[in-house]
């Protein structure tokens, strides 16, 4: 068969390794060089109070600043300006973040181009801008025009070049009526001539929102995210409180001890040990985690409408999985021939072959390869047969084939076994036991029974088996670790779902399942407080992809369908979606664990901040060390550098974490309880740890150089 006349409208392959969209890398000199000048701009104070924890610190540093003024000693000014240093700190992480989509969305710009469209007025053309089209104009593509605007094909059939948002260089096909008749402004037109209706006005098509949202500056802060600010900025108030009944209480204690002038309770000390003790690395990696959420869902091709979508992409405890072209190949294949009593297997090939030769579906053409492969059958062998070619349709579920023969006119008929032993009966035919039996077998195992027959004579079952993807069961089964519940939707009868679930791992199915169906079971799962996750492609999907938490339509699908989800997958990929739910498990599992990590590491700074300012309160001589020296766990050298020690570490600690924050925690499928041992064990015992051992070095350094 010519495959030319009948391309194939099958979902594309997602894009290889190589096309994907590569982040900017850390080190990039350009990308450096800007968020080192964002830094200084972001110390604007109407952005600073945006982060309550961070502002704590720029006002600290502001304070210190005038310190110096009063009384310019070397300590305050090393002090002010490893303050100030934390306070850039913290701003070129979110910069550099930003900076990565930034330099995303300057790629997607040198796409939109001055296009020249096509525009529908009646029955005549005009060439207008494409700037000027409207939702609702029809405009002309043929072979070699840039599609001007988003839109649906109303008209015709062509190839489309989409290389230039997927980074796939295969061609897809688009087509008036279906799911694939959405085009996106700015792909080109290969071959054939579509007619198409915008979608969108101008400023708001596809790849404006992709600019959009690749500018994390405009990134709205999450539910979760939301909820640790209120936390930590808690912490932050609890710690200013405490700071600030320091003084009296040292007073107090001195005049207890009999003793003056032995603590020290310094503004700038005092200002120290508030930036020390308040959670200050994650309050300036915050934001930078968020955004990388964000740009990880980019490199995989996926568009997510907020950040909130991503985040939920990590809370949810149920996936809907479509099971066609998500949990199996999608064209189910003829893998057997099984004849009835009596039948020679042949014979039953044979048949089949001529009843599916005028069958374009990819299961007609697969059964005419294995008869090929398996007898030999060729087209050329029924040539001189005058046969004429019956095609399936949905009334019939049957397709077949007529031949004139000189003993008169031969019926051939192959479809669903319902529709052929009503056909056979009809023609005053029986229907053997054993095909009922044979049906039955391939269905449980999983297969689409075809029955053959000729006239009156039921040949045999041709067993269609559409294949389950290799790695899937072990996906779902790391799924499962995480706690997450998958459910296969099919248009398969019960006994065939039942079969592919076995074989795929899943944990639940719906079969026989129409868009109803679909909202109906989303809206009970998420009745029982469960957060749910689809995809789909169609018009049909659009109501549960709405309804959905998470909702990931097809690039290749229906307008509707991408409106209605919050994530648009672009390299149109189903399986995508398990991805997607790693990603937003991996931003969430690095949330977690850069705040156990910041949280943990203030005990450090706690013992090295702590015996410096009351290391001589009840000292028996003048000059020596009180019972508090006992918390100088460190031996640091003296009052000083412990102090400066604590604050450079503070600092230097937060440009130690960006990668971590940018490139995100080593993503592993655990269940929470899981996931909260392993940041305890590895960020909790290691965020105690790690600023002992730095304090120490820094304080031994800070004395070689004679900075303290």
């Amino acid at each position: 068969m010519n495959a030319t006349l009948n391309p194939p409208t099958s979902t594309p392959a997602p894009a290889p390794e190589s096309s994907r969209k590569k982040p900017t890398a850390f080190t990039d000199p350009a990308l450096v060089r800007g968020a080192i000048i964002d830094s200084f701009v972001k110390l604007d104070p109407r952005t600073q109070i945006r982060n309550p924890v961070m502002f704590v610190v720029f006002v600290g540093a502001i304070l210190t600043t005038i310190a110096c003024f009063t009384d310019p000693s070397g300590f305050n000014i090393q002090v002010t300006l490893w303050l100030w240093f934390t306070v850039l700190f913290a701003n070129f992480a979110e910069a550099i973040a930003e900076g990565r989509g930034k330099a995303q969305a300057a790629t997607l710009r040198k796409m939109r181009t001055t296009t020249m469209a096509r525009r529908l007025k009646g029955d005549r053309e005009e060439k207008v801008a494409a700037g000027e089209l409207r939702k609702g104009d029809l405009v002309v593509c043929e072979n070699g025009d840039v599609i001007p605007s988003d839109g649906d094909v109303v008209e015709g059939i062509a190839s489309v070049d989409e290389s230039a948002i997927t980074g796939e260089s295969a061609p897809v096909i688009r087509e008036s009526g279906g799911d694939h008749s959405a085009v996106t402004g700015g792909t080109r037109v290969i071959s054939d001539r579509i007619v198409i209706r915008i979608t969108s006005e101008p400023g708001n098509t596809f790849l404006d929102r992709m600019i959009t949202m690749v500018e994390s500056a405009t990134r709205g802060r999450t539910p979760n995210e939301i909820a640790l600010g209120i936390l930590l900025v808690s912490l932050t108030f609890v710690f200013l409180l405490a700071v600030g009944t320091l003084r009296p209480i040292a007073q107090l204690s001195e005049k207890l001890a009999g003793q003056s002038g032995v603590i020290n309770v310094s503004l700038v000390v005092l200002v120290c040990l508030t930036v020390c003790l308040i959670p200050t690395t994650i309050g300036a990696l915050l934001s930078a985690i968020g955004i990388s959420g964000i740009d990880r869902m980019i490199q995989r091709n996926v568009l997510a409408t907020s950040g909130r979508a991503v985040e939920a992409a990590g809370d949810i405890d149920v996936l809907l999985l479509d099971k066609t072209g998500t949990i199996t190949l999608g064209n189910r294949q003829a893998a057997a021939f099984i004849p009835a009593p009596g039948v020679d297997e042949k014979d039953l090939a044979a048949a089949a072959h001529l009843a599916s030769l005028a069958d374009e579906t990819p299961e007609g053409r697969s059964i005419v390869v294995l008869a090929k492969e398996r007898f030999n059958l060729r087209a050329r062998d029924v040539a001189e047969k005058h046969a004429e070619f019956v095609p399936f349709t949905a009334q019939t579920r049957m397709s077949g084939v007529d031949l004139t023969t000189p003993e008169g006119i031969v019926r051939m008929r192959k479809g669903a076994a319902e529709s052929v032993r009503r056909w056979v009966v009809e023609n005053g035919g029986e229907y053997p036991q054993a095909v009922t039996e044979a049906v039955e077998m391939v269905s449980r195992s999983g297969g689409t029974p075809l029955v053959v027959a000729e006239q009156h004579c039921v040949l045999g079952v041709v067993q269609l088996k559409d294949v389950v993807k290799g790695g899937i069961r072990e996906r779902f089964a790391q799924l499962r670790k995480m706690g997450i519940r998958t459910i296969m939707i099919t248009g398969d009868n019960p006994m065939t779902a039942a079969a592919i679930a076995a074989e795929a791992g899943v944990d639940d199915f719906m079969a026989e399942a129409k868009p109803e169906d679909k909202l109906a079971r989303i809206r009970e799962e998420q009745a029982k407080d469960h957060l749910v996750a689809m995809t789909g492609d169609g018009t049909n999907d659009a109501p549960a992809l709405a309804q959905a938490d998470v909702g990931v339509a097809m690039s290749t699908g229906t307008q509707a369908a991408r409106e209605a989800g919050n994530m648009v997958d672009l390299d149109s990929n189903p399986t995508k979606l398990i991805e997607v739910v790693e990603i937003g498990k991996q931003l969430l599992m690095t949330r977690g664990a850069l705040t156990t990590f910041s949280i943990a590491n203030d005990i450090a700074k706690y013992f090295a901040i702590i015996p410096a300012m009351f290391l001589g309160l009840y000292a028996t001589e003048a000059g020596g060390k009180g019972p508090l020296a006992a918390l100088d766990l460190m031996h640091l050298h003296s009052p000083q550098s412990a102090i400066l020690s604590a604050v450079i570490f503070n600092a230097l600690i937060i440009i130690a974490l960006i990668p971590l924050a940018l490139r995100g925690v080593s993503y592993r499928a655990l269940g929470a309880a899981s996931v909260l041992r392993r940041n305890v064990l590895i960020y909790g015992i290691g965020g105690v740890l790690v600023p002992f051992i730095g304090i120490k070095v820094l304080d031994l350094l800070l004395v070689a150089l004679h900075l303290a």
